[in-house]
């Protein structure tokens, strides 16, 4: 147990791997793989086919609905005769008939429609609803006897009614009431009923014994030879031999070595992709919930992929696979998003026909998505991205149709229509995003527009409480947001993570000098005490920041602004009271900064803050003072963790300076 808790990250990952191959292998066709790919209306590319076996040809799909059609209409509908309701009819009829007075022309009457009753139900009676062509042949069962019977031979309730009424009128005066003449004509029921039940049955048998073939190809007899048209004849020879081969490969015998052998090929890309990120993207690789994130996005457009081929293969250029690169570049970077993309692509292709025609769209599409799209909360962005992916599906098809057809007689506009349904279905993407928001704890470029408006609730609270702190952010955010943009880093996340950083000072803002107007509580204070405070305003950001469900991007720069540096005012103030200072307690927890943005975030924050404390300030001064802060932290080694240069380093330095110096309306000096 302890080994485990020791190692559960690797373990996890580990059980990703697997988990994540054994479900695209259950995915995959139950089927051994054909080594030809059979594509309908185009020309044979592989080497004359000679058939390797005896094997029979198989009937088309619509040749045995036709088939099955027929047998089926020429199967009558049956119905079954009810003796219960006969018996129950003519005893309810008896019963009543007891109940009228016994005058000679109610008796006569009453046996008259006796006599007719017994004949209709001893011929048959069925409902008026029933009888919906008069010349229809039927099937009548009753008991063990069958017979065929037109529907007009048998009598309706409806003119067992009329017929019985119609009685009457040979007697002159009325010899019933109302009430006992309805009651009398509401007894009467059918007799005969439709069995669908038997009807389904008996269709089932006469389907049933449909021959599926109708022929035989022999050993060694040419089936198609290279360079002609796959189609009619050639067309089901070759699908008939594939679905042999297929039969013949998966048995019980081998099911287990061919399930292997797709275990093997997909367990390779997916540990590819691990490889990938420990070797490249190690802060994506140790963070568990963005492996599941890729993780689950991979098997989504798989099953995706599945379903649509499984309804119709025809369908397949209507999955929306372009969405995969455009969600890893929200949430990672281009290189991650084309090695998904292309890890997926080789899994799907185990599931789609024409799978080179399919992989060489999608791939090309992929790349232009990942190219096109680098701030997705633009929605013309959007917008113009998938215009472009559908133009280029559409040119990639007609030059397929061009290289196999020579000519564009046989260009597919059903294809065409796909692809726009394709580009429809990718601007689902945004809503995607906010929900792997909430489900992953990622951020988005949209998430952090909304959060870098200085109108939010959070801002606004910082500017009351803290109105100097607020506007430190303010200048932290806009000279660290130039020098992101001068290295090529996340500039909107630079922007925003600057904000916010210092969001822990609202607790005890007048222990801050920009909150300060004349009078210092450190003054009062020890150095331990003072430097306790100051320390304190990461912790209490942190738990302002989780409290109000920040995301942790933006959380990293309020832990990391400040790394392990020490409070150097007090650490000095402290250690001329006393030379044997305990240094940890002047020293922030850390970490310190591990990206190009919170490292460029701490050389704003230190630079700005500190140059508040410049007097006379030159250009001259300033570019010393920036060089010397920058210094210090190296020297400090806060920048070990973090994937900066020296080059870029020093290009954040001329930023700030510049920034610095526009800020004070100065210029360098020029020799005399």
């Amino acid at each position: 147990m302890l080994l485990f808790y020791r190692y559960q990250a690797i373990f996890f990952r580990v059980l990703l791997c697997v988990v994540t191959t054994a479900i695209v292998v259950y995915l995959l066709p139950r089927g051994a793989s054909f080594q030809y790919e059979i594509q309908e209306g185009k020309p044979w590319q592989y080497e004359t086919l000679l058939s390797p076996y005896d094997f029979p040809i198989q009937k088309t799909k619509e040749e045995l609905n036709l088939e099955r059609q027929a047998l089926e209409a020429s199967v009558p509908r049956y119905f079954s005769a009810q003796p219960n309701t006969t018996i129950a009819v003519l005893a309810a009829f008896d019963t009543y008939a007891a109940t009228l007075p016994a005058t000679p022309n109610v008796s006569a009457v009453l046996i008259n429609w006796r006599t007719m009753l017994e004949e209709m139900y001893a011929l048959g009676l069925i409902s008026e609803s029933e009888r919906v062509d008069e010349n229809e042949s039927v099937a009548l069962v009753n008991g063990t006897r069958q017979s065929t019977v037109q529907l007009s031979d048998l009598y309706t309730d409806k003119e067992a009614r009329d017929l019985l009424q119609s009685q009457l009128d040979a007697f002159k005066a009325e010899i019933l009431s109302e009430t006992s003449l309805q009651y009398l004509l509401s007894l009467v029921a059918p007799n005969v009923a439709y069995d669908e039940e038997l009807t389904r049955q008996f269709k089932a048998e006469s389907v049933a014994g449909i021959v599926t073939v109708r022929g035989l190809v022999t050993k060694g007899t040419r089936i198609i030879a290279k360079g002609e048209v796959v189609e009619g004849e050639k067309l089901q020879k070759l699908q008939s031999l594939q679905q042999e081969f297929e039969s013949q490969t998966w048995t019980q015998s081998n099911t287990t070595w061919i399930i292997l052998g797709y275990s093997l090929l997909v367990f390779v890309p997916v540990l590819l992709l691990f490889v990938f990120l420990w070797r490249t993207r190690p802060t994506v690789f140790e963070n568990n919930k963005r492996l599941l994130f890729l993780c689950v996005n991979i098997l989504l457009m798989v099953l995706l992929t599945k379903v649509v081929v499984d309804v119709n293969p025809q369908y397949v250029y209507a999955v929306p696979i372009c969405m995969l690169p455009l969600l890893m570049r929200t949430f990672f970077d281009t290189r991650v998003a084309l090695f998904t993309l292309l890890i997926t692509l080789f899994l799907i292709a185990f599931l789609v026909p024409n799978s080179f025609e399919f992989i060489y769209l999608q791939i090309m599409a992929g790349i232009l998505a990942s190219l096109t799209v680098n701030d997705l909360y633009r929605r013309a962005k959007l917008f113009i991205s998938v215009g472009l992916i559908v133009g280029l599906y559409a040119i990639s098809h007609v030059a397929f149709t061009l290289i196999h057809d020579g000519n564009l007689l046989q260009l597919s506009y059903d294809v065409l229509l796909l692809f726009v349904v394709n580009g429809l279905a990718i601007l689902f993407v945004q809503p995607l995003i906010y929900i792997f928001e909430k489900l992953f704890g990622l951020v988005s470029d949209a998430s952090l527009l909304e959060l870098s408006d200085t109108n939010s609730k959070l801002l606004r609270e910082l500017a009351d409480k803290s109105p100097g702190t607020f506007q430190h952010s303010l200048q932290v955010a806009n000279i660290a947001e130039a020098a992101a943009n001068a290295i090529g880093a996340n500039t909107l996340l630079t922007r925003v993570g600057a904000l916010y950083h210092d969001i822990g000072k609202m607790k005890n803002p007048v222990f801050f000098s920009e909150n300060q107007t004349t009078y210092n509580p450190h003054d009062d204070l020890a150095p331990e005490v003072s430097a306790k405070i100051i320390i304190d305003h990461v912790l209490n950001g942190i738990t302002s920041a989780r409290k109000l469900k920040l995301p942790d991007r933006v959380i990293d720069f309020i832990r990391t602004h400040h790394g392990t540096t020490t409070v150097l005012y007090f650490l000095q103030q402290a250690q001329q009271e006393n030379s044997n200072i305990d240094v940890e307690q002047f020293q922030y927890p850390g970490p310190k900064p591990f990206s190009k943005e919170t490292a460029i975030v701490m050389i704003a924050d230190g630079v700005e803050a500190a140059s508040k404390s410049l007097k006379e300030p030159t250009a001259e001064k300033i570019i010393a003072f920036v060089d010397k802060i920058v210094q210090r932290l190296m020297d400090e080694k806060q920048f070990l963790e973090a994937n900066i240069t020296l080059r870029e380093i020093e290009t954040v330095k001329s930023v700030l300076s510049e920034k610095l110096i526009s800020s004070y309306h100065l210029r360098v000096s020029y020799p005399e």
